[in-house]
């Protein structure tokens, strides 16, 4: 079984389009999120959301002229740009003549350009079939983004899209682990992407999971973990990184981030409490003491943990379900935080953006803030200090972390991580 570590980071976030960019905003507290008027407009209850800002100039860094032409699937967009920057990171060289046969992509989407769908439904409906270009099929199927990145890298080992709702990214970069893991693979782009907008959020904000109390205020959002959380905002992006055995990053003498010790997948089987858009708590604890079973440590190594935690009803019972699982509570409890206070749950991105920014704690030592958590939900504080919550960053030194996403469908899947 060879030793999987990460050697290279990528995003593309509604508060950061580079990784410099990105762990600025993490470590300030920056907010991505703004306010759209076409979701006014639209007569949607939640007005504000995040979306990355990528410049013309930026796209045509990845993309020629030939390919943006009639291209508007920014879920691709988004994953080309955090996939190929964490290819650049880890100095793999890619796009030559031949095939890279011991490398391979497992880049997650929940959906790939709805834009581009309804474009095409349109015209069909109209007789118009013949308008619809060469590349509307590579933009609508759901592994379009892993397909464009195989493409621009040569990457010729497996080369595949999962998903799995909000725990897609997550699991990507565990079913990468362990193809590396059993020898099928040497090195593997792993993460995923979401697209954003009202055709991805309208259902979201029919179910009224999203909070509409900020729609003029979006940088003041209350986020998880807070009292006064309503509801989550709804964000989009990409998140990816290198995953490669040791081996193979040291004969490179590449920068190791940190090793993957282990993780879990699983599912609550929509039973006991879990439902569609509910998870199975006996699930959820199951997946974290898999994960660290995998990882062969005990719940007491975790120095921090980097929480699905959405600013919905269930923040509190997801630290109910960590305390269980760890056996863990009060200020024994490890260091807790959400991203998505900065950038709004990213959807089937929110698990690789999350990645992303857990691996920069990790190797940056530090603990970015709880983002409009002044004041903590009566739950939460009920059942771990207020310290480990932080409000600001804490620079301190991390050496074992987790992190796990909970998605709709009563899926789940946690991964542990180690400084190396």
């Amino acid at each position: 079984m060879n030793r999987v570590v990460l050697t290279g980071l990528g995003v593309c976030a509604p508060n950061g389009t580079s990784i410099p960019e990105f762990t600025d905003a993490l470590k300030n507290g920056k907010s991505g999120l703004a306010h759209y008027p076409e979701l006014a407009d639209l007569n949607f209850s939640c007005q504000i959301g995040g979306i990355p800002n990528v410049s013309e100039e930026k796209k045509r860094e990845y993309f020629t002229e030939l390919q943006l032409r009639n291209f508007d699937s920014t879920g691709i967009l988004y994953g080309v740009i955090a996939g190929m920057d964490a290819l650049k990171d880890a100095q793999i060289i890619v796009g030559g003549e031949d095939p890279l046969y011991n490398l391979g992509i497992i880049m997650g989407a929940g959906t790939t350009s709805v834009a581009k769908f309804r474009e095409s439904i349109y015209k069909i409906d109209e007789g118009k079939v013949r308008r619809l270009g060469s590349t509307s099929v590579p933009q609508t199927m759901a592994s379009g983004v892993s397909a464009y990145l195989g493409g621009m890298t040569g990457a010729a080992n497996m080369v595949t899209t999962n998903s799995s709702a909000c725990a897609t990214g997550t699991e990507a970069v565990l079913l990468g682990y362990e193809r590396i893991q059993s020898g099928k693979a040497t090195q593997m782009l792993c993460g995923s992407t979401s697209d954003g907008g009202p055709y991805i959020w309208g259902g979201f904000d029919a179910m009224k999971v999203t909070s509409y109390k900020h729609n003029q205020e979006p940088e003041k959002a209350a986020g998880p973990l807070s009292d006064l959380a309503s509801g989550f905002i709804p964000g989009s992006g990409a998140g990816a990184v290198v995953l490669e055995s040791l081996d193979s990053a040291l004969a490179r003498g590449a920068k190791i981030y940190a090793e993957v010790l282990g993780g879990a997948i699983n599912s609550g089987g929509h039973r006991n409490g879990g439902s569609m858009t509910a998870p199975n708590s006996d699930a959820v604890q199951r997946c974290i003491l898999t994960a660290l079973d995998d990882a062969q440590i005990g719940g007491d190594e975790i120095e921090y943990i980097n929480g699905h935690l959405t600013a919905t009803i269930k923040d509190p019972v997801e630290i109910e379900n960590w305390c269980t699982a760890l056996q863990r509570k009060g200020s024994d409890f490890p260091y807790i935080n959400s991203l998505k206070g900065m950038t709004g749950h990213c959807l089937a991105a929110s698990g690789s953006v999350e990645i992303v920014s857990t691996i920069l704690q990790l190797d940056g030592n530090f603990v970015f803030p709880n983002v409009n958590c002044d004041i903590i939900h009566p739950e939460v504080v009920a059942l771990i200090s207020e310290e480990k919550i932080p409000r600001s960053i804490i620079e301190t030194s991390l050496k074992t972390v987790a992190k796990a996403s909970f998605g709709f469908g009563d899926v789940n899947a946690c991964v542990i991580f180690r400084k190396y």
